[in-house]
């Protein structure tokens, strides 16, 4: 069995589009949320509040022909993917395009946009927004497949189309995808572009926050006085890479796959079930041969629904016990759907390598029927470990776990 490393990151997020500027966002304690506009647009929302993208460019090289068959999504997907193949050293190497290099990328949906050209085609009766472009935006594989294109890998192309794990189930699949030698590297993650059609979906479920005067006092997961989440946006790409491989050509390493794990609940579409939670990180921590008490930090889920909160408190106590260090990347970020599992675990290793973890912004009261847990709020905490687990839930039931070990 071989083992995993991560030898290149690129990052699109509310906190900053490059690794430095989103950590030290992280040290200011402060959210990423704001009013957004856009939302105004919408009668009977209750929520106008987003968290977008913040310093993200698209390089020059990037033109009109190149983009054709990008949306915002893959854009974000390309530009971050180019940036973590640099920082491993790989860009432009052949082992990208010699069939020993794959893509396990997912996004909640294609590009929102596109999908409405297909739509005016049926209201209008007639096709005018429509191009040769427009279907390979729409498609819920398209930032995995635009991956594949603009690099010219010709390894396994694996789209992980699973709403809130699409991240995590991306770096996932890559993990075992080179542990059981079916690749040596492995472009991977998850990436999401902010529009009001998905913050309807989760507005109809009465899941959005609605403190659209007060947009820095929310998100506010595992709070007594939380009302909802905030819908973000973002990109993550990592470079997973065999570590024999990495070591011989002296690459940098940043961390170490040791485990991952997922599941699916099998009874409800949207309400989180504990048991299965709890069962996908006794499932990862098998993977990776550990013992809960290695573990020294959880990065959590943390959407600040109450359902998704409690459920999701009580399987880390019921798993872990109650000293276990939890926070969430999403009191900063939103919800930033099929990006969130990769951003919060780029974020997470750069955490564990600083030995700081962040806090969980507006966790002023613990939720008494949340689990009990250790906590961290107010202000970052140095912790030394070795092994740090970053979990990710889904609609339809879809649960990951996945383990990262320094080197």
């Amino acid at each position: 069995m071989r083992r995993v490393v991560i030898t290149g990151m690129g990052i699109a997020s509310p906190l900053g589009s490059s690794l430095d500027s989103a950590f030290l966002r992280l040290k200011k304690y402060e959210n990423c949320i704001q009013h957004w506009e856009k939302l105004d647009e919408y009668e009977r929302l209750n929520t106008s509040l987003g968290a977008l993208v913040s310093g993200f460019e698209i390089p020059p090289h990037f033109d009109r022909k190149t983009r054709r068959t990008m949306g915002s999504v893959s854009l974000m997907a390309v530009v971050t993917a180019e940036e973590a193949l640099k920082d491993a050293g790989l860009l432009g190497d052949e082992i990208i395009t010699n069939g020993r290099t794959g893509v396990s990328y997912g996004s909640s949906t294609g590009s929102l946009d596109a999908v409405l050209d297909f739509y005016s085609m049926c209201i209008d009766k007639e096709v005018k927004s429509l191009n040769s472009g427009s279907y390979i935006k729409m498609m819920p594989q398209t930032a995995a497949v635009n991956l594949s294109l603009y690099f010219k890998t010709r390894g396994r192309l694996i789209p992980t189309s699973t709403a809130c794990t699409s991240g995590s189930m991306g770096i996932g699949y890559a993990y075992e995808a080179i542990k059981d030698g079916y690749q040596d590297v492995m472009i991977c993650g998850g990436a999401e572009e902010i529009h009001p059609t998905e913050v309807g979906v989760f507005d109809t479920l009465y899941a959005t926050s609605s403190k659209n005067s007060t947009p820095k006092l929310t998100p506010s997961p595992f709070d007594r006085d939380r009302d909802g989440l905030v819908i973000g946006e973002g990109a993550g790409t990592l470079v997973l890479e065999e570590y024999g491989r990495a070591k011989a050509r002296g690459a940098k390493i940043y961390a170490e796959i040791a485990g991952f794990a997922t599941n699916t609940d099998g009874m409800h579409i949207t309400n989180p079930n504990k048991d299965m939670m709890a069962e996908v990180m006794r499932l990862s921590l098998a993977n990776a041969g550990l013992s809960p008490a290695q573990i020294g930090y959880v990065n959590a889920h943390g959407t600040a629904t109450i359902s998704g909160d409690i459920a999701e408190s009580l399987a880390t106590e019921e798993v872990f016990g109650k000293n276990i260090p939890v926070s969430t990347i999403k009191s900063y970020t939103g919800h930033t759907l099929g990006a969130a599992g990769a951003i919060e675990a780029i974020l997470s290793i750069e955490m564990m390598r600083k030995n700081w973890f962040a806090p969980t912004l507006n966790l002023k009261n613990i939720d008494e029927n949340c689990g009990k847990l250790d906590y961290i709020r107010d202000c970052g905490r140095i912790i030394d470990c070795e092994y740090i687990m970053t979990n990710n839930f889904a609609f339809g039931g879809i649960n990951t776990s996945i383990i990262i070990k320094r080197v």
